[in-house]
């Protein structure tokens, strides 16, 4: 592996809003290009270059591949949000930020230097501040949309998470497009792509998620990878990060 990756699970107090944690640092004295799949996250990172001070972003959803070229010396800390997170914990629409990342505040997060020394560090601090935050407001129907879409992995239709939310399709989409930028459908064909991960990188090519059949997973991996789930599996020169990383995850 070229990279230093690891990664971390949410404890289950803050795990509907939190998917994963990671850390990524290039120690190779080469700058490494890679592609960043759509995996259904929104990302707040912390990253340094080439000993800079820390920055924090925010990336929005990834709906396409994405080159990136992370160079030499780049340590960053990651957080992967479910999407209930964007409106409880960010506060704010990423709708602005789909496919890219922007600058924000660490006034919420107040991480300090001794939180960027480990994976450890840096979970224990986001975790304190995420459960600093008050769950009594949450919406209760998004709550459970929420719920209903990360157990199904994206399989369910939108009619029938509408209906088991008892909140209509017209009024769910208008609320994914204010506060993500893509409708609900286009969110869980994403999420269902990304949960394939952990198969194909395990060399299993064929659909374990809700695909009709060989031929749709072939589409759809073609679809947001730009390969097929064979070339993704190779992961030659480790080109696809996510591929990379999620082989470091937490059994």
């Amino acid at each position: 592996m070229k990279l230093t990756i690891k990664s971390a699970l949410p404890d289950s107090s803050i795990s509907q809003f939190v998917h994963s944690f990671w850390m990524l640092e290039n120690k190779t004295g080469k700058d490494i290009p890679s592609t960043l799949l759509p995996n259904g996250m929104v990302d707040v990172t912390l990253m340094k270059m080439n000993s800079e001070k820390w920055e924090m972003l925010v990336r929005g959803i990834d709906t396409v591949p994405g080159r990136v070229t992370i160079t030499a010396g780049t340590k960053m800390y990651s957080i992967g949000l479910k999407l209930l997170a964007v409106e409880y914990l960010l506060g704010d629409s990423v709708k602005d930020v789909l496919n890219i990342g922007k600058n924000i505040s660490n006034d919420f997060w107040q991480f300090e230097a001794d939180d960027m020394k480990s994976l450890k560090n840096f979970c224990n601090k986001a975790t304190q501040k995420i459960k600093s935050v008050s769950t009594e407001s949450i919406d209760s129907r998004k709550k459970k949309l929420f719920e209903l879409i990360y157990s199904s992995h994206g399989s369910m239709t939108v009619k029938e998470l509408s209906e088991k939310v008892y909140w209509s399709s017209r009024q769910i989409n208008r609320y994914f497009n204010q506060q993500f930028g893509i409708s609900l459908k286009a969110y869980c064909n994403i999420l269902r792509f990304g949960t394939s991960f952990k198969h194909i990188s395990e060399g299993k090519l064929f659909p374990e998620q809700n695909f009709t059949d060989q031929n749709h997973f072939i589409k759809e991996i073609k679809k947001y990878a730009g390969v097929t789930p064979k070339e993704l599996s190779k992961n030659k020169d480790d080109r696809f990060i996510d591929i990379t990383a999620i082989k470091t995850f937490p059994s």
